[in-house]
C-alpha cells in the first residue's frame, strides 16, 4: 500500500507560526525525509522552534532519523521522516458471513491477519469477542506490544452512527441495533475505536492505495447486499444520518414485482445481489445457492449464469447512471465478492452508464474493478484509524500522554 497522501500545509496562527508539533508533523506524513532547516524554510518558523517540535516527535517514535543530507561545510545535517512502524493498528472487516482481522502499520501495510467464516447474525458479543481475541493473538504472535496499538478500526455491514460507532437498525444484523461496539472493544483494548459502514471504509482503502490523486470516487460493493462509499472533493460523505450511499434499496424498474427483505418491492439488492442472482438461477433449475456459486458457474462457462451476471450489471448500471448525473465522479470502482465475476458484471454496468449518462459526465469517467480486492475493507479500517491518530489533535494527544507518563 502506498504511503498516506501528503496533506496541505496546516493552518497557521497570526504571524505565520504553526501552532503545535502535531501541525508540523503533517508535513512529514508523506514519508519524505526532511532536515530541520528545510522545515524552518517551509514553515517560516525559527530553527530553534522547529528543533523543539522535531525533538518531541522523535521522542514519540513517530519520526526517526534516516541519514544525513549533503553538507556545504561543517557537520552534515540530519534527515528524519515519518516512521509508520512506530505503532500498529487493528483493522477489522465484519461481513455478512465472515470476519477478517488484520494487524497493520500506520501506512496500512498488513503485518498479519486472521479470517473466520463467522456470520454477523451470530450477534455482537460473539463477533466482537472473536475480534478482540484474534487481535490479541496477532499482537502476541508478531511481537508487537499492546502498548503500541494506536487504535482499532471496524467496518460493519450496515448503517452506523459514526459519532458513536453504534449500528442503526441494520437489516442483516440481529441484536446489533444500538449496540455499544466501541465500549465492548475498549474493555479489552483501551485505545481509540472507530466504526463505520463497511463500504465507506472500502472506499477509503481503495482510494488511499490506488487512487490517491482522485478526489471524486464511488466504490460499489456487490455481495450479499449492494452499497456504495462516496468520496466527493476528497472527503468521505456519510450524509446526515450515516446512510449515504445505500444503493441497494433504490428501486429499479425491472423489479416491480420482486419483494426485498427490507419490505419494499423492486430494490436493486433484490435483483442484482449475489443471493438474488443465485435465487433466480435456482428457479430455472440450476444448482446455485450463493453468489459464490454464481461466480463459479460463470467461470466454467455456464451461459445462463453469464447472462444473469450481465443483467445484474445492467440493473446496477441503471442506478449508477443517476449517481453519475448527480455526483460526477471520475472513477467508479466495483468491488465485493461478486466482483470476482469480473467483466461479466462490468460489461452490463458500462453498457447502461455510458448510454444513460450525458457525454460530459462520462468523457473522463473510468469504471474499474477493485484492485484491493478482499483487503479493501481492512485497508480502509486501518486508514480510518491512521487519519484519526495522525491528525494534529491526535498527535498532540499522544505527546500529552507521553509527557504525563513521565
Amino acid at each position: 500500500m502506498t504511503s498516506p497522501l501528503s496533506p496541505p500545509l496546516p493552518a497557521t496562527e497570526a504571524g505565520g507560526s504553526l501552532a503545535r508539533a502535531g501541525d508540523l508533523f503533517q508535513l512529514l506524513r508523506d514519508g519524505r525525509p526532511w532536515t530541520r532547516a528545510e522545515l524552518a524554510m517551509t514553515t517560516g518558523l525559527a530553527r530553534s522552534t522547529v528543533a523543539g517540535k522535531v525533538d518531541l516527535l522523535l521522542n514519540s517514535g513517530l519520526v526517526v532519523f534516516v541519514g544525513e543530507a549533503l553538507s556545504s561545510g561543517g557537520r552534515p545535517p540530519s534527515r528524519f521522516a515519518f516512521h509508520p512502524q512506530a505503532r500498529t493498528v487493528l483493522a477489522v472487516d465484519v461481513g455478512a458471513s465472515h470476519v477478517r482481522v488484520a494487524l497493520t502499520d500506520l501506512n496500512g501495510d498488513v503485518i498479519a491477519e486472521r479470517r473466520a467464516p463467522l456470520p454477523v447474525a451470530d450477534g455482537p458479543e460473539a463477533v466482537l469477542g472473536y475480534v478482540v481475541e484474534s487481535g490479541k493473538k496477532l499482537l502476541a504472535e508478531s511481537g508487537r506490544p499492546e502498548s503500541r496499538l494506536a487504535g482499532v478500526g471496524i467496518g460493519l455491514p450496515g448503517p452506523v452512527e459514526h459519532a458513536t460507532g453504534r449500528p442503526v437498525k441494520p437489516p442483516i444484523m440481529p441484536g446489533w441495533d444500538g449496540f455499544d461496539v466501541v465500549g465492548f472493544v475498549q474493555r479489552s483494548l483501551p485505545v481509540p475505536v472507530l466504526v463505520d459502514n463497511d463500504v465507506n471504509i472500502m472506499a477509503l482503502g481503495e482510494r488511499a492505495a490506488y487512487w490517491p490523486d482522485v478526489d471524486d470516487l464511488l466504490f460499489i460493493k456487490v455481495a450479499t447486499g449492494i452499497g456504495s462509499g462516496i468520496i466527493s472533493s476528497g472527503q468521505l460523505q456519510r450524509g446526515a444520518d450515516g446512510t449515504a450511499g445505500d444503493l441497494g434499496h433504490v428501486r429499479v424498474a425491472r423489479g416491480a414485482d420482486i419483494v426485498c427483505r427490507c419490505g419494499n418491492v423492486g430494490c436493486l439488492e433484490a435483483l442484482a445481489s449475489g443471493g438474488a442472482v443465485a435465487r433466480a438461477l435456482a428457479a430455472q433449475g440450476i444448482d446455485a445457492n450463493t453468489g459464490a456459486d454464481v461466480v463459479e458457474l460463470a467461470a466454467h462457462g455456464n451461459i445462463t449464469a453469464i447472462h444473469s451476471l450481465r443483467q445484474a450489471g445492467r440493473d446496477i448500471g441503471e442506478v449508477l447512471a443517476t449517481c453519475v448525473n448527480l455526483l460526477n465522479p471520475s472513477v467508479i470502482v466495483i468491488g465485493g465478492s461478486m466482483a470476482a465475476a469480473g467483466e461479466h458484471v462490468m460489461a452490463g454496468v458500462r453498457e447502461v452508464v455510458y448510454h444513460r449518462s450525458p457525454p460530459l459526465a462520462t468523457t473522463n469517467l473510468r469504471i474499474v474493478l477493485s484492485r484491493a480486492g478482499e483487503r479493501a475493507a481492512v485497508m480502509g479500517a486501518s486508514r480510518l484509524v491512521s487519519q484519526h491518530v495522525l491528525s494534529p489533535a491526535g498527535v498532540e494527544a499522544a505527546l500529552a500522554t507521553m509527557a504525563s507518563a513521565g
